[in-house]
């Protein structure tokens, strides 16, 4: 019996070492020391934003960026720097001029932007502001043949719904602890069988009516020679704009109708005073340049070459979406996630890291747009996740690490569902607990790069971060420039990022996987 017991306690012993990372911890303290006290990320997120200008996915502030990074990794000593085509995507589209006021029944300027992929105005157009009434398309057809040279803006007549609540604010103990006892989700149910799906289809046919009835009146307006639409933020407070796209973007669609964004402010301004029968007229000088020579969409891409000989083979990956949208500079997203990994590229090489796999950073373009950029790579590099038919580097990858929830610090990580990896991450944030980071969640986060490695069954992982002003702010507005990074936010992700990038290049083994998907034919998108 004395025999037994101790064979069990050697056991016992045997396994929780087993379990234990091999950690060095003095690289984690120099990692630590360099990002946190040596940071460079504020530089590169000011090239990034400010002197890159918005970087809408084919477009010269894209190049612009894509470019300079691509500089920078050269001059830091990675290799094979390089733009790498992921495959088709369409039209280039830029924002050479925009000046939108109104002229009467007085001068105001307008808080406006056009949307993307739309044509300009031809000039200077100082013109008459028509109210649309129409409820439907049947009621749509009194306007036939009045609206040329027109501005046209939809009526409406609800009011502003203040929010009592703070922009900013970081996740709670409590938050977080919820977070951390998260179950796995249960494979999902048919489409239409759960209370989220019928609440989230019902909130599609919500919006799908006015747009839809938008929409047709940009056909007919387009047909008849008007000016420009108006179009109201549907997020719109206090003069922030939520601006997107404006129509097809492939190389063989006509170009879009002019649609412009104005602030709430703004438009219900004008459609009472429309209303109560004052002209309203409003000058506008817009001029875009819409290109389709080249329509190919591509990613940055550069790497720390590995060197032990029997993993240099074996990827470890970063990253985060390059491209933005047109309203500002695209500082929290996501200059913020793509700053952050330069900057823990910059730490590892400042510290003359040898990898024993190759670290490989990629800054995705046409995510805004549907994960293109980052899809496309996995499809070209692993697997297809509409068939499953695996590439040979499947096998050699992995982990990819990707950041694109904002400025605010990393709290923990999310799981994606992969409970195996719970204690080894759990272990490599404990040098970094103290600040702040600490919480593991077996819950996913979605609408970003990790799930296109996910989708065809490859370790993809997106941190925890503080919310911060990101979904109630600057998430895709005209507020989401550099003023709004947080510089100490910042350092803390490089650094963690950094030192998970280096832990998992060094580890003896990659990081298990799931269990590998089943093909999803007939959906493109892999998930």
């Amino acid at each position: 019996m004395r025999k037994t017991g101790i064979s069990v306690l050697f056991l016992f012993i045997v396994v929780l070492v087993s379990a234990q990372e091999k950690m060095d911890l003095e690289m984690m303290n120099k990692i630590r020391s360099e990002g946190l006290n040596n940071s460079k990320v504020m530089d590169i997120a000011f090239y990034l934003t400010d002197v890159s200008g918005p970087r809408l996915t084919k477009s010269p502030g894209y190049d612009r960026a894509a470019n300079w990074a691509i500089s920078e990794l050269k001059k830091w000593g990675l290799e094979n720097a390089m733009l790498e085509p992921w495959g088709e995507f369409g039209k280039s589209w830029d924002l050479q001029k925009s000046y939108v006021a109104m002229s009467a029944p007085y001068y105001r300027p307008l808080i406006a932007f056009p949307k993307t992929w739309t044509k300009g105005t031809n000039g200077l157009q100082n013109v008459e502001v028509m109210l649309i009434t129409a409820k439907d398309s049947v009621e749509l057809e009194q306007y036939r043949g009045k609206l040329k040279g027109k501005i046209l803006i939809m009526n409406r007549t609800d009011t502003l719904k203040q929010s009592f609540k703070a922009d900013a604010s970081r996740y709670t103990d409590e938050e977080l602890q919820k977070m951390a006892e998260a179950k796995p989700q249960q494979p999902r149910q048919p489409s239409g069988d759960t209370a989220e799906a019928r609440r989230r289809r019902e909130q599609f046919q919500r919006l799908q009516g006015p747009a839809q009835l938008l929409n047709k009146l940009k056909e007919i307006a387009d047909k008849e020679g008007a000016v420009a639409v108006l179009s109201m933020s549907p997020r719109g407070h206090e003069g922030t704009l939520f601006v997107q796209g404006g129509g097809a973007y492939s190389p063989t669609s006509p170009d879009n109708f002019l649609d412009i964004m104005i602030a709430f402010e703004d438009y219900m301004s004008i459609c009472r005073l429309l209303r109560a029968g004052v002209p309203v007229k409003i000058e506008a000088d817009v001029k875009t340049a819409i290109n389709a020579k080249d329509t190919k969409g591509y990613n940055v891409i550069a790497e720390i070459k590995g060197t032990d000989p029997s993993l240099k083979d074996e990827i470890v990956m970063l990253g985060g979406h390059l491209d933005s949208w047109q309203g500002a500079t695209g500082a929290t997203d996501n200059a913020a996630g793509c700053s952050v990994m330069m900057e823990a590229i910059r730490i590892l090489k400042t510290l003359g890291v040898k990898p024993r796999r190759t670290i490989r950073i990629a800054l995705w373009n046409g995510e805004e747009q549907g994960l293109l950029g980052s899809r496309g790579y996995v499809k070209n590099h692993f697997a297809d996740p509409a068939t499953m038919e695996l590439k040979p580097e499947h096998a050699r990858f992995s982990s990819y690490f990707n950041i694109d929830n904002g400025t605010g610090k990393i709290r923990g990580i999310y799981l994606q569902g992969n409970e195996k990896v719970k204690d080894i991450f759990a272990q490599w944030l404990q040098p970094f607990n103290d600040l702040g980071a600490k919480t593991i969640t077996i819950s996913n986060t979605g609408g970003t790069d990790h799930q296109s490695f996910d989708a065809v069954g490859l370790p993809g992982f997106q941190f925890i971060q503080d919310p911060i002003e990101y979904d109630t702010r600057t998430h895709h507005t005209n507020m989401d420039s550099y003023d709004h990074l947080i510089a100490d936010d910042m350092k803390q992700i490089a650094t963690i990022v950094a030192a998970f990038v280096y832990n998992a290049a060094q580890r003896d083994e990659k990081l298990p996987r799931k269990e590998l998907p089943k093909p999803r034919e007939g959906n493109q998108r892999g998930f």
